[in-house]
């Protein structure tokens, strides 16, 4: 007897860029993608962790390509897809993953800065990426883009305003390009992390992660990487035909808990 489904769970063979791939969710989302045989090129401003990520990779037998870039550039941003494209020939998924927190308050300094900083990398870069790649995305057969956000793309901490607003402009930005690409057949979704073990979140001690996880979560844990990488995933996979606009909180239930 044959298979009773008719669309494919499969991204293998895919050509898959995935930005902010050095470490954290980035790193995590590059090694699933890699481990589902999607062919990779990932870029992120650090060098040095970049290639051990890509060693990493070729050691298991994935294939990927390692691209050094700035992304609060515009012009290194689109010399990436450019380059993408050009090596593998196209590109079927784009996970606009780059991303880094600088809490400011309104009266420091460096807020003008960071505002402007964060929104390079959080949202410019973004759209940089989106449109560089349409053409290719176009052409694919199961183009789908994914945008990392956070949860404070859904509600606000103090202290933290060019973050905060840069996700917020994440989630808009995702929900106004599912509308303007959905006549190509592009689905644009949002992942919205909450408090996850990653670089950004490594400096907070053990026992203040517990407390906070306990009081603010449904799960009472932080999260690991890996598991908001497998949600990017599902959202790439071919059969996620029929989902854009979407922003999906992986957060252990952060967003939903009263008390």
């Amino acid at each position: 007897m044959g298979r009773l489904s008719s669309l494919s769970r499969s991204i293998r063979g895919s050509v898959a860029i995935v930005t902010g791939a050095a470490s954290g969710m980035g790193r995590a989302t590059a090694h699933l993608f890699a481990d589902e045989g999607a062919r990779l090129a990932i870029v992120d401003i650090n060098q040095q962790a970049l290639a051990e990520v890509a060693l990493e990779i070729r050691q298991a037998g994935g294939d990927v390509l390692a691209i050094p870039a700035d992304c609060s550039l515009r012009t290194a941003v689109v010399a990436a897809v450019e380059q993408t494209a050009a090596h593998y020939g196209g590109i079927d998924i784009l996970v606009n993953n780059a991303g880094l927190v600088l809490p400011s308050m309104l009266e420091d300094e460096d807020y003008e800065a960071s505002w402007q900083k964060s929104l390079d990398i959080m949202v410019s870069a973004q759209q940089w990426a989106i449109r560089a790649a349409r053409p290719w995305l176009a052409a694919a057969s199961h183009p789908r883009i994914v945008n990392i956000a956070s949860t404070e793309a859904l509600g606000a901490t103090a202290n933290n305003s060019p973050y905060v607003v840069a996700k917020h402009a994440c989630l808009g930005l995702t929900r106004a390009l599912a509308v303007d690409l959905g006549r190509d057949g592009i689905t644009v979704n949002c992942v919205c992390p909450g408090p996850i073990h990653t670089g950004i979140t490594e400096a907070i001690p053990a026992a203040d992660k517990e407390v906070f996880a306990r009081r603010r979560t449904a799960l009472r844990r932080y999260g690991d990487a890996e598991e908001v990488a497998h949600i990017t995933l599902t959202l790439v996979l071919p059969s996620a035909s029929f989902i854009t606009g979407a922003a999906i909180p992986v957060d252990g239930g952060l967003t939903i808990r009263n008390a």
